[in-house]
C-alpha cells in the first residue's frame, strides 16, 4: 500500500530549480530525475510540473530553448538563470532551517 504525499507549497519550484541547475533538461527528464533521486518517492505529474515550469520561466528563474532530444524529436530544454541560482540558494537554506527545526521537535517532543 502506498500513500500519497503532498509537497509543501513552493517546494516543487525549489526541487525543479535544483534539477535544472545540474544542466539543460526537458520537462519529462525533470520528472524522471526527481523520481530517480528521491528513490521513487517523488512522482511529479505533468499537471503540476508544467505549470511550475511556466511560472519559473515567467519569473525568469529558468530559461527555455527548443532543441533536439535524444529521441530525435524537438523538446523544450530548461536552464537555470543567475536569478534562479540565487533563489535556489535562498530557498535551500530556508528548507534546511525548517527541516532541522521540525526534526528537532520530532526527536525531543515526547
Amino acid at each position: 500500500m502506498t500513500k500519497k504525499m503532498e509537497l509543501l507549497r513552493g517546494t516543487l519550484d525549489m526541487l525543479i530549480l535544483r534539477v535544472v541547475a545540474l544542466g539543460p533538461i526537458h520537462g519529462y527528464g525533470i520528472s524522471q530525475r526527481l523520481k530517480q533521486i528521491s528513490r521513487n518517492v517523488l512522482d511529479v505529474r505533468q499537471g503540476s510540473l508544467y505549470p511550475a515550469l511556466h511560472r519559473l520561466e515567467k519569473e525568469r528563474l529558468i530559461s527555455a530553448e527548443w532543441l533536439d532530444s535524444d529521441t530525435g524529436h524537438k523538446a523544450k530544454f530548461y536552464c537555470i538563470t543567475p536569478a534562479g541560482r540565487k533563489r535556489l540558494a535562498s530557498e535551500a537554506a530556508d528548507w534546511e532551517t525548517l527541516s532541522n527545526a521540525i526534526g528537532f521537535v520530532l526527536r525531543t517532543a515526547e
